[in-house]
């Protein structure tokens, strides 16, 4: 194993340990509550890594799937009665479905159309979840019940921290496969890919429907955590908060997606006393990540790294 290698299963193992004895080091509640919510956010922001990040394909439509796996777990628990953990695993196929659908017709356009499209989509789904109150709720939103296991808000944490994990090690094994290989080779030079033998459309699709199946299960541990839901749920500005985090961390890294939630997201809340000057602060911030960091915090880590190393390299070499 390389020294590059166990410094990185080194700070990830440290960053798991603290992860894991989190609620018992004397954080307050409200604390670890916004850690919740920026462990969720990470895994949508994980799913946004596929489709963008992997396949080059930028997509607003993510805080709609989100609504729709969390609305999806709602409806099949309060409408139609179905085991939690049953409703979860259906709400998350049903928004991969909705995807599949949309994949079919997002993907005869490119560039900023496709962009367009898909941001469409996000405010039709938004729109109907708002007006359509037998079914979602309208304004009112609708209450959500978990099982009693995860009535604390501490085994509330430790179930998204394994969904974080698994997630996590979902990525890791997509960036190692030879679908991942094709997403990136599509995302890098289509026409090359093309060329190559690759199935365009298809690779595109099968991205997008990762992609949402793990939004889907996003908004339903929102879902849990949160108790209640409203036509917030699926707004299009969770999309844009999506795509910040992505950016600020790194995308196309595996590691960027949580970095960037955690570190805007946090950023945000221990701002907040300023008032809406947090937003004008982070905006410089964020302009300054985009330009001296296009890779993110963690594409700029990795490029330090490498010239850390390289320039040690060099002198041993002299």
């Amino acid at each position: 194993m390389t020294a590059e290698n166990l410094r990185k299963y080194g700070v990830f193992i440290a960053a798991l340990a603290v992860a894991c004895f989190l609620p018992y080091i004397g954080i307050s509640k409200f604390m670890l509550n916004v850690i919740i919510y920026a462990g969720i956010f990470s895994i949508a922001t994980m799913s946004l890594n596929i489709i963008m990040g992997y396949t080059g394909q930028v997509s607003l439509a993510q805080g709609a799937f989100y609504g729709i796996g969390a609305y999806g777990l709602a409806i099949l628990t309060n409408k139609a009665g179905l085991n939690f953990w049953m409703a979860m695993l259906l709400a998350c196929l049903i928004t991969a479905f909705v995807g599949l659908l949309i994949g079919l017709l997002a993907f005869r356009t490119k560039g900023p159309y496709f962009i367009i499209v898909t941001l469409c989509f996000n405010f039709i789904v938004y729109v109907v979840i708002k007006n359509w109150d037998w079914l979602s709720g309208g304004v009112r939103g609708q209450k959500i019940t978990g099982p009693e296991l995860f009535a604390g808000r501490e085994a509330r944490y430790y179930l998204v921290l394994g969904f974080v994990l698994l997630t996590l090690f979902i990525m890791w094994r997509i960036s190692r496969s030879l679908e991942g290989l094709g997403f990136m080779a599509v995302r890098d030079n289509e026409p090359l890919a093309d060329a190559l033998g690759i199935n365009i459309t298809y690779t595109k699709i099968v991205a997008f429907m990762i992609s949402c199946f793990l939004a889907g299960l996003a908004g339903c541990l929102g879902a849990l955590h949160t108790g209640y839901l409203s036509p917030t749920s699926a707004h299009y500005l969770l999309s844009f908060n999506f795509i910040i985090y992505l950016l600020v961390g790194g995308a196309g890294t595996l590691y960027g997606p949580i970095v960037g939630t955690f570190t805007v997201y946090l950023a945000l809340e221990f701002m907040k006393g300023i008032g809406e000057y947090r937003f004008m602060i982070f905006g410089i911030i964020l302009i300054l990540v985009v330009i001296y960091f296009p890779r993110g915090i963690v594409g700029g880590l990795k490029s330090l790294w490498k010239k850390v190393a390289g320039s040690r390299q060099a002198e041993e070499g002299a």
